[in-house]
């Protein structure tokens, strides 16, 4: 049989990285069955296409992943594939919590055949073969012989052909650029972000999270060698094909056990197996000046940290008063004496946040070294404490939001300012930190640094751009490339001016993550 794994995109925001899901079912399927794998992020398709390509190339069973921001694109993806006479097997956190929707048994339409709950590991290759047999049930769950959910352990991890597996599609350079870049340094007219996970679930329980809720509080991890031979082989892969290769490491909290977390990056760096890596930290685990020192040695660049807001009370509210904001200056400082810069997340539309947020937040930021800000509405999804809570106290406006997705757009009434208001301050955060000012003085702050560090920092900044002001076609590059010609300009002098700064000695790629904050 052959299958289609898709994920679908959700119509406005492009993400700058494949899904795990993907590639850990294709590892998982049973023998002799094909599975080909479509992004929607990096292949555009609509209905009649995924219609179409079903029936041409004789797909059998098309699986569908989504999380609740592409669920509705998920559903009318699904719906054509059925009408196609192709049975559908959804999955991810929203159908999880969903399934009733999924499955028409809420009083909507009916959109799969069947569901898998939870982590599909175990599952997958029973749903395979129950499709070959045309005998799929409506629920697939890993429940143990008592009926209690069961999770996966990590430590038989199924071994992902990287060094096979056809990743054209997930070229971050945009062809416009191909020209002009195949030539400048090793590498630079491919590079691609690669999903890598070490270990599954947190157990901080954030209000508006639905980590928790999906894959548990009990940490699970693999084993030290499985995640080191991936990474050899991602490496090995890079330089056979003279292109670039960084990791994203996707696990919820990548050091939220120290201890393991360190015997990990040692065990990378005395394998020699660091590639540039991206990795989610809470702040208060950067604390640690070994596991900082660690993390510089074995590749990692950029720290995705969730802070969320500037105010105790905000954290405090929504079960992250773990977070410090009066040490968040000082977490930075230590990464960036290293050259690892951060990824800083917040949320407006908090219960204590007012008309003004957006400036007081960027007036810390610009306190602290460059880095990459993202903003984002706090946003109740299903299941969550949030949503329960906004639920009961009836402060709901769009109860099911994600029936018609709207990026940046409140679902529930703030307390302190309305709804428009939110929405400003969320405009502002991006237009503010993403303006060709506001790149320029980011790249112009570190001018003491090698060129190398500086195009990071550039690159990373127009990536992230992209979350905001989507650049979908070659008109939008040109517009953004015109608008930041200045900043450009200056660095291809000195690069290929020679000297200390010449992209021959110094350039590094940039690394750059979008999705964990994408509308």
């Amino acid at each position: 049989m052959k299958i289609l794994l898709y994920n679908p995109d959700n119509g406005v925001t492009r993400n700058f990285m494949p899904h795990l899901w993907m590639f850990l079912l294709q590892s998982l399927t049973p023998a002799g069955h094909e599975v080909v794998l479509i992004d929607g992020n990096a292949q555009p398709m609509d209905e009649a296409g995924i219609a179409r390509f079903v029936r041409e190339e004789n797909i059998g069973l098309v699986g569908i992943g989504a999380m609740t921001r592409m669920i509705a694109k998920a559903y009318r993806m699904a719906d054509a594939v059925r009408a196609a006479g192709v049975p559908v097997v959804m999955g991810g956190p929203h159908v999880t919590e969903m399934a009733d929707e999924a499955l028409g048994r809420d009083g909507g339409p009916r959109h799969t055949d069947a569901v898998a709950l939870g982590e599909a590991d175990e599952t997958w290759p029973s749903i395979v073969n129950d499709a070959v047999r045309g005998e799929l049930k409506d629920v697939y769950a890993p429940v143990d012989a008592a009926g209690k959910e069961r999770k996966p352990s990590l430590q038989d991890y199924p071994s992902i052909p990287w060094d096979a597996i056809d990743l054209r599609q997930f070229n971050l350079i945009p062809k416009i650029f191909h020209p002009f870049l195949k030539n400048v340094g090793e590498g630079w007219g491919t590079f691609r972000i690669v999903p890598v996970e070490s270990g599954r679930g947190c157990p901080y329980g954030c209000e508006f999270c639905t980590v928790t809720g999906f894959f548990g509080d009990a940490i699970r991890f693999r084993t030290n060698e499985s995640v080191v031979s991936e990474l050899l082989l991602l490496k090995a892969r890079a330089k056979s094909e003279g292109g670039q290769i960084a990791v994203f490491f996707i696990d919820d909290n990548f050091a939220i056990n120290v201890k393991r977390t360190k015997s990990l990056l040692r065990d990378i760096i005395a394998a020699g197996a660091q590639v540039h890596w991206v990795a989610q930290i809470s702040a208060n685990l950067l604390r640690d000046e070994e596991l900082v020192d660690l993390i510089a040695a074995s590749g990692g660049k950029w720290v995705f940290i969730g802070m969320e807001s500037i105010d105790p009370a905000n954290l405090k509210d929504v079960n992250k008063g773990f977070n410090k904001p009066g040490e968040y200056g000082t977490v930075l400082e230590r990464l960036a004496q290293r050259n690892v810069y951060a990824i800083t997340s917040f949320i407006f539309g908090m219960d204590n946040d007012t008309p003004g947020v957006a400036a007081r937040t960027l007036e810390q930021v610009r306190t602290w070294p460059p880095g990459l800000p993202i903003f984002g509405l706090l946003t109740p999804l299903p299941a969550t404490p949030l949503y329960k809570r906004l639920e009961a106290a009836g402060r709901l406006t769009r109860p099911k939001h994600w029936q018609e997705f709207i990026p940046f757009f409140m679902a529930h009434t703030p307390l302190k300012m309305t709804i428009p208001e939110a929405h400003a301050e969320v405009n502002y955060g991006w237009e503010h930190s993403y303006s060709p000012d506001a790149i320029a003085k980011a790249v112009d702050s570190i001018a003491d640094q090698p060129l190398g560090n500086r195009i990071n920092i550039f690159l990373a900044h127009l990536c992230f751009r992209g979350i905001y002001f989507p650049m979908l076609g070659k008109w939008a590059w040109l517009k953004m490339i015109a608008q930041n010609r200045e900043t450009i300009f200056k660095l291809m002098k000195e690069g290929f001016g020679g000297g200390r700064g010449s992209l021959s000695r110094s350039a590094e790629p940039a690394t750059s993550y979008a999705e964990t904050m994408a509308p």
